[in-house]
Formats: C-alpha cells, sequence, structure tokens
C-alpha cells in the first residue's frame, strides 16, 4: 500500500481539505480522491492529489 496526499484549496489560498490515505496503486488512489472530493463538495475547488513518487494524480487550478 502507498500513501496520496489530497488537498483542496480555496482561491484565495486557504486550505479546505487535507487527506492522507492509503491505496494499493494510482488508478485506486485516483478513485478514492474523487470520492473525497464529491463528498464534501470541492470537485471543483482548487485541488491536487499527489502519489509518494511526486505525481500529480488528479489536478484542478
Amino acid at each position: 500500500m502507498k500513501t496520496y496526499k489530497l488537498t483542496a484549496f480555496e482561491r484565495t489560498g486557504k486550505l479546505l481539505l487535507e487527506e492522507t490515505f492509503t491505496a494499493p496503486d494510482d488508478k485506486e488512489a485516483q478513485s478514492i480522491g474523487r470520492k473525497l472530493l464529491e463528498e464534501n463538495e470541492l470537485l471543483h475547488q482548487t485541488h491536487r492529489l499527489g502519489s509518494p513518487e511526486g505525481k500529480l494524480l488528479l489536478f484542478h487550478p
């Protein structure tokens, strides 16, 4: 299992969500990240999901 970090921000830079979770691979992590964003109604806010290797798996400016 790998550890991934999801963050969401307002345009002002205010942190709205910071979530760390584990997933077996990048594809599953993307699915979990989208679900967390949807549950918190943050899908259209600025957000990013980073992998342990530093890859951006989800990004919305």
